[in-house]
């Protein structure tokens, strides 16, 4: 049964919430994807890797990470003194469950010395094994600024495929991993969609199939597509991501209008992060997320080498 709760209920555990922060001096990081309600109580709001990034930078030693489990465990690679807790430990990535070290080793020694650049979505165990990490916001740039032909790009064969279509002059090796929420969506939702709002833009995100992408009129990360919307000159727009980027738009682009264009565009694994498991994550310190030295170096390299050779751009 799907838990309603009153306006009384929720501002209570917001204040709930902000006691228990200043109690232990923590501070809450949201993703994009999180529900209006999580985002509205969040310090600070972003992008995985725009999160992981702000983590790090932050005198505090708590830090309640309202995402799933790599960016958690992103965010502790780059910060490992910090105590990075997810409020519930169940909140997976299935993208990220596509491949593990197993898989990835064995397409290595079917592509031996071919580079192998992984998308940040992905664990720390993949990101350790990979020689360099991107973004979906510069993963055409890290794949270009390789001398190889050749790349074997793990786990997302959509950003894979956006990327070849960019660089007809590589080879990329493509891992059949793929998001739910942006692959179940149907192209026919798109273009009812651009019917209904006839003077709305088509704004999508990469790891949608190519099928959702040629409608697009702007394709990029979620720190992308707010960025597109704030400075278009267009005032609506059909997002094509995870429905609750919408709360970010519209709180930080008041006067624009978004629509929404399916209802598969939600990720169940971000929406297992609520107001009360933020209550009990800050009341008893749960659930820590801490990567092994021996994997936390190798995959911290591979994202400082992404960072190294490209300019910031998100998730």
């Amino acid at each position: 049964m799907l838990d309603v709760k009153t306006t009384q209920q929720i501002e209570k555990l917001k204040d709930k919430i902000v006691s228990l922060k200043k109690q232990k001096h923590a501070v809450i990081v949201a993703h994009n994807y999180q529900s209006c309600e999580v985002q509205e109580i969040a310090d600070i709001l972003g992008d995985s890797l725009e999160l992981s990034r702000a983590v790090s930078k932050l005198d505090t030693e708590i830090v309640v990470f309202c995402g799933v489990l790599f960016m958690a465990e992103t965010a502790s690679i780059l910060s490992p003194n910090k105590k990075i807790l997810l409020p519930v430990k169940e909140a997976g990535c299935a993208l990220a469950k596509t491949i593990n070290l197993t898989d990835l080793r064995s397409l290595k020694q079917k592509f031996p010395k071919v580079p192998v650049v992984c998308y940040v979505n992905s664990s720390a165990e993949i990101k350790a094994e990979s020689d360099l990490c991107c973004t979906s916001g510069n993963a055409v740039e890290v794949v270009n600024s390789l001398p190889q032909e050749q790349i074997i790009f793990v786990p997302d064969k959509n950003l894979g495929a956006y990327v070849q279509a960019k660089l007809p002059e590589k080879k990329i090796i493509l891992w059949q991993g793929h998001c739910p929420t942006h692959t179940d969506v149907l192209e026919i939702e798109i273009t009812q969609a651009k019917n209904k709002y006839k003077r709305a833009e088509f704004i999508a995100h990469p790891e949608c199939c190519q099928k959702i992408l040629r409608h697009a009129d702007y394709v990029g990360s979620t720190s992308g597509i707010l960025h597109y919307a704030a400075h278009s000159n267009v005032l609506e727009f059909i997002v094509g991501t995870e429905q609750d980027m919408i709360c970010r738009l519209k709180k930080e682009i008041p006067l624009k209008k978004f629509y929404c264009p399916s209802k598969k565009f939600i990720c169940p694994d971000m929406k297992l992060i609520t107001l009360e498991s933020i209550v009990n994550s800050l009341e008893n310190m749960v659930f820590e997320v801490r990567v092994e030295s021996r994997i936390r170096d190798k995959a911290k390299k591979a994202l400082q080498l992404m960072t190294s050779i490209l300019p910031k751009r998100g998730v």
